[in-house]
């Protein structure tokens, strides 16, 4: 599970920010998967050599559904462009860059967490679509070192030596003429970035999948102990329509979670660093478990449906039979006489004998 922090938008005074600051330092770092690994880069972390650049974090955010393309363009700094799939800011703050993907996330190198809250700030918040009440966030580190082969290792990320790139076309159009880090691994820290975006995008999924579940957790209870399911149809079927969204949101927007984005099918290296990344945070084992909790969950809303479907049914029955015998009784009020005449005839009037005179 990725790793969380909550602040809110806009950031409109000091103590908002305080909160923001005080909240990412004290994320639980031990709870993402990439914590549970962390031993492995003890070796890179206790032994630094003189081609080794100091610890510098990598911060990813997701703050909403996604962003607008037209109006992030505008408001990027100068010398920002179009990197695949995402903007690239070469530079941010005094020694950092910014990658923003347009499912709603941002992956920060070597930025402070007060130059991310100020980019959030600057930049996205007016491009935001769906902004959440709470952004999610992933925490990890990396460090420059030309001697060592790029890779991640425990929960460092070590940018070191790349192949040269199979496609020339697959370098950046332009080169910037201040960037804050070596373009040589631009490419490289691209591949981990859009891991780490796709990461945490799962993560707000994850988050809201487990909130709607807990609003529907006592439906098989309350079916269980008085046989109905304790809501409207109506209220149902909006349960069901959130769940098709929470589907759709996993499977089948323009980038899911499980397909490999093309510019990987022509660079296999960076496929691998994409890959390496993906696999270290759980992507497709965390896309498994929820696409089973929403199966298991509209199944259950599918009975619930069906249920009363037969109720309404029923109903409906119980009321056609009540207007039945209703027009029946006005019948019989308004017909029934000439109804008893035509059966048992009209009754014989009697005459009084009268003798003879």
């Amino acid at each position: 599970m990725s790793l969380k922090s909550v602040y809110s938008r806009p950031f409109s005074d000091e103590r908002v920010a305080t909160a923001f600051s005080e909240d990412l330092k004290q994320k639980p770092k031990a709870s993402t998967p990439l914590r549970r690994t962390a031993s492995a880069s003890l070796p890179i972390r206790s032994n630094p050599t003189p081609t080794r650049s100091s610890i510098q974090p990598v911060l990813t955010f997701a703050t909403a559904e996604r962003y607008i393309p037209t109006r992030l363009r505008s408001r990027l700094p100068p010398h920002s462009q179009k990197l695949h799939d995402a903007w690239w800011v070469p530079r941010w703050g005094k020694h950092g860059e910014v990658f923003v993907f347009p499912n709603g996330s941002f992956v920060c190198w070597g930025t402070t967490e007060e130059e991310a809250r100020q980019f959030t700030k600057q930049v996205l918040a007016p491009c935001e679509v769906g902004s959440l009440p709470e952004a999610e966030t992933e925490s990890l580190e990396f460090v420059s070192d030309p001697s060592e082969k790029t890779r991640i290792q425990g929960d460092l990320i070590i940018l070191g030596r790349v192949a040269p790139l199979q496609d020339p076309a697959s370098a950046p159009a332009l080169q910037p003429p201040d960037p804050a880090l070596d373009t040589a691994t631009l490419l490289a820290r691209y591949a981990f970035s859009q891991a780490l975006s796709r990461s945490t995008a799962l993560a707000v999924l994850e988050e809201s999948l487990e909130d709607y579940l807990s609003s529907v957790a006592q439906l098989p209870h309350a079916l269980e102990r008085t046989g109905e399911p304790g809501l409207s149809r109506e209220a149902l079927i909006k349960k069901l329509g959130a769940l098709l969204k929470f589907r759709q949101g996993l499977n089948l927007n323009r980038e899911n979670f499980s397909d490999i984005p093309d510019l990987y099918w022509a660079e296999p290296e960076l496929e691998g660093f994409f890959k390496a990344m993906s696999n270290a945070l759980e992507v497709k084992m965390r896309t498994n478990a929820v696409n089973e909790k929403i199966t298991y969950a509209t199944e259950v809303q599918s009975i619930l449906r069906q249920l009363l479907t037969e109720s309404t049914a029923h109903r409906m029955e119980l009321v056609i039979i009540a207007l039945i015998a209703v027009e029946v009784v006005i019948a019989l009020i308004r017909d029934g006489p000439e109804l008893w005449h035509m059966v048992f005839g009209k009754p014989q009037e009697s005459h009084p004998k009268t003798n003879a005179t």
